[in-house]
């Protein structure tokens, strides 16, 4: 479990097909290991991978990547250079700055609009049409693993604002439009609608 507060921005130092899996290693950020031993949980662009080894010599980390994790988020996209947002799990005894997050990615999202008004940064992403039931305004949505408030919610699309310290501390800075974005929609409202419409036929999810 996660909170969608990016601790930390880490790099791609390689990804390839290997025989079982594909293989992508990280250069990460962080001056402990804590959280980092082998098979503890790392969100990745708000990608929940486990961690298959480490090198604490480079800071070097490794995990195994299915196709279904290839074909579903914009890890399969990365280059080697290019930066990651990173989380670790949250701790039992943590604090919940952002909301509830999975790790589990439910779709792409296309950026349409990224640009500056005022002091703050304005972002628009398309989405698959039958998500946006999941979508309320002022509600919360993880991108690339953040944690950030909904805005204009759309048939269609979303908008969310930066502020200076999100686009510090995380990759989002590096977008451009026509760039996919991991998305995870909030889990509660998955499970209300779950429980509220149990016999409602609705449109199935991709």
């Amino acid at each position: 479990m996660f909170t969608g507060i990016v601790e930390n921005v880490g790099k791609v130092a390689s990804l390839r097909e290997g025989n079982d899996s594909w293989l992508m290693e990280l250069v990460h950020p962080f001056e402990s290991f804590d959280g980092l031993e082998q098979g503890a949980s790392l969100s990745v662009n708000g990608c929940c991978l486990t961690l298959k080894e480490q090198v604490s010599t480079n800071q070097l980390v490794s995990f195994d990547l299915l196709d279904e994790t290839i074909q579903r988020t914009n890890l399969g996209n990365l280059q080697p250079g290019q930066k990651v947002n990173l989380e670790r799990s949250l701790p039992a005894n943590g604090r919940l700055g952002g909301h509830f997050v999975s790790g589990h990615v439910d779709a792409c999202g296309e950026v349409l609009i990224f640009e500056e008004r005022g002091k703050n940064f304005y972002l628009q992403v398309k989405i698959p049409s039958e998500y946006s039931r999941y979508l309320v305004d002022k509600g919360c949505i993880a991108l690339d693993g953040c944690s950030l408030t909904v805005c204009e919610v759309e048939e269609d699309s979303f908008a969310v604002w930066l502020i200076p310290h999100t686009l510090t501390k995380t990759n989002l800075v590096n977008r451009n439009v026509g760039d996919r974005l991991n998305l995870e929609f909030d889990l509660l409202a998955k499970y209300v609608e779950k429980f509220a419409l149990p016999n409602v036929n609705r449109r199935p999810l991709k």
